[in-house]
């Protein structure tokens, strides 16, 4: 009896290796579950807020459930690191952001490799971002702001999304040509910092166009400049960089946004979730409806995605090194 038992438990494990690898292979069928998109940061923020925007499409384009899961913290290691380990089926899956570069050039120490870890699924979408000032700063121009920095060094904070963050970066390339000093005050996420800077507790932040524009329309915040090349259709009376007389650096001062996957998705279903995306971003009413926050679909293959990841790491390395930008 014992043998039988035993026998039988062999055989078990034996067909349900089998069955296991072979569902996780099988296209046909991918996804047959809901498949989580985790965002790095809290709600609320320019990332967040894109995800939630695009969920009912892509459950649409996919036939599954797609459910934002925020992981905030560990200026967004705590995700990274979270979708890395996760299984490659498909079903975990990043919405990613600039700082997925900028974090190569910032944390060297970081054993965390985007480019080692992750497959590219599909680039998404990108949007400016706007100096997003409270109500009680002394200041209606960037000029204004740049007088008052100057005669008050190290007063005026600014809030970012995390050491590391987009919000963080594009502030020091800003405040870098400036030539202003300012005190960098990181959250966990840039809809806790808006929140500060609505309440009047902190002075600044820069923040995506999709995020600010309602808070600027209902006056509860000032908008002093776009990092577009032109000016943001959902902030016209807003100057750009250039008008304001900033000249940056050669990176790219807008959020980007692309999907990755842990490293080993299965071609067949990185395919699928690619061509998902691109129904998405292509349709003419999700393209309606994001043009209303200024944020512009630019779905891009895969391939065009790593491309673009590896050439935001070699231009943000660049800045920092040049700058001596530490991890705070």
């Amino acid at each position: 009896m014992r043998d039988l038992v035993r026998g039988c438990a062999i055989i078990c494990a034996v067909f349900g290796a089998m069955l296991g690898p072979a569902r996780a292979e099988d296209p046909s069928a991918f996804p047959d579950r809901p498949i989580h998109l985790v965002v790095a940061f809290v709600p609320g923020g320019a990332t967040d807020t894109l995800t939630r925007q695009l969920t009912e499409d892509l459950k649409e384009a996919l036939g599954a459930p797609v459910i934002v899961e925020n992981r905030p913290g560990a200026n967004g290691y705590l995700a990274w690191n979270y979708v890395a380990g996760a299984d490659p089926d498909g079903y975990t899956l990043l919405m990613a952001e600039n700082a997925l570069g900028i974090s190569q050039g910032l944390f060297k120490r970081a054993t965390f490799d985007p480019l080692k870890q992750y497959d590219a699924i599909a680039g998404v979408a990108f949007s400016p971002l706007t100096l997003a000032v409270a109500k009680n700063v002394k200041a209606g121009t960037m000029a204004e702001l740049i007088a008052l920095a100057r005669v008050t060094p190290k007063k005026l904070n600014y809030a970012s999304a995390g050491v590391g963050s987009v919000a963080h970066l594009t502030w020091e390339v800003i405040r870098a040509a400036a030539d202003i000093d300012t005190v960098h005050v990181p959250y966990k996420g840039g809809g806790q910092a808006m929140g500060d800077i609505i309440a009047g507790h902190i002075e600044m932040n820069m923040a995506a166009v999709s995020v600010a524009k309602p808070l600027v329309e209902s006056g509860l915040i000032k908008a002093l400049v776009v990092t577009g090349n032109e000016r943001s259709p959902a902030l016209p009376e807003v100057p750009t960089l250039k008008e304001a007389g900033i000249k940056t650096a050669d990176v790219d001062l807008r959020f980007w946004y692309g999907v990755f996957g842990p490293k080993g998705i299965p071609a067949p279903i990185r395919a699928k979730l690619e061509h998902a995306v691109a129904t998405v971003m292509t349709s003419p009413s999700v393209r309606a409806r994001l043009a209303k926050l200024d944020i512009t679909p630019d779905f891009a293959p895969g391939t065009a995605l790593r491309a673009k990841l590896e050439n935001e790491i070699v231009n943000w390395t660049r800045f920092i090194d040049a700058h001596g930008i530490k991890a705070e």
